[in-house]
């Protein structure tokens, strides 16, 4: 789970990796014999017994410096991923990092340019709202008009919706479920765990080769206790 990639000295709430720190993880995950996908492919290649090291990528929030600095270097590396943007937003900043530092998100040219690369492009809502303290109308405008913006706006079809914050609820998931995505990615559901509410684990500009491999593992044992059996590596 990856959210911005520059070169931020100002990072309050730890959500930028350098492209420097970038390209050290993918470098990582290549040298062990594994490739960055999209979940949709992660998951599609699981359900046919193939998924063995492929490992999926995401990038929430849909920041404009996907393209100019996380682009490159994924397929550099011949790897994909899914970025969740939010249509509500285009070409906006992050509003709702009340401390900043504002960042610019994807324009319509940005994202399409992103789906013309290989990436998936999947729903983080309109507007980066917290959907398990949203009444059912705002829950349901969020979930399936942020759908058909993107589908739209890329000329394909949706796959995956990603909750902001990682916040999930039962009837934030059947409202997913209900809007006709194929998965969603939280953070860590718990008992919600399941292709709706798929855990990830969180990538940050501290994440050396010893931290990656130690996250890894550590989530290995997180689905093996959970009994999930279609969640991300």
């Amino acid at each position: 789970m990856y959210h911005s990639v520059d070169d931020c000295a100002d990072d309050p709430y730890n959500i930028t990796v350098t492209p420097e720190r970038l390209r050290q993880q993918l470098h990582w995950l290549r040298s062990r014999g594994l490739r960055g996908v999209s979940v949709a492919e992660l998951l599609d290649a699981r359900s046919r017994g193939v998924g063995r090291g492929l490992v999926g990528l995401t990038f929430d929030d849909g920041y404009g410096d996907f393209v100019e600095n996380a682009l490159p270097l994924l397929r550099h590396y011949e790897c994909s991923a899914t970025v969740f943007v939010l249509p509500g937003r285009l070409g906006g900043e992050n509003e709702w990092d009340v401390q900043g530092p504002r960042k610019p998100l994807l324009t319509p040219q940005g994202i399409r340019a992103a789906a013309a690369a290989g990436m998936e492009i999947g729903s983080h809502g309109l507007m980066h709202v917290d959907l398990t303290r949203a009444d059912d109308e705002e829950r349901r405008a969020e979930v399936q008009r942020s759908k058909a913006h993107i589908e739209e706006l890329t000329g394909g079809e949706v796959h995956g919706f990603c909750y902001p914050y990682g916040c999930v609820d039962r009837p934030t998931v059947e409202a997913v479920r209900r809007a006709g995505y194929r998965y969603a990615c939280a953070i860590s559901p718990g008992v919600l765990t399941g292709v709706h509410a798929l855990p990830r684990v969180f990538v940050g500009q501290r994440d050396t080769a010893w931290r990656l491999e130690l996250k890894r593992r550590m989530h290995r044992l997180r689905r093996r206790a959970w009994h999930v059996g279609e969640g991300p590596q």
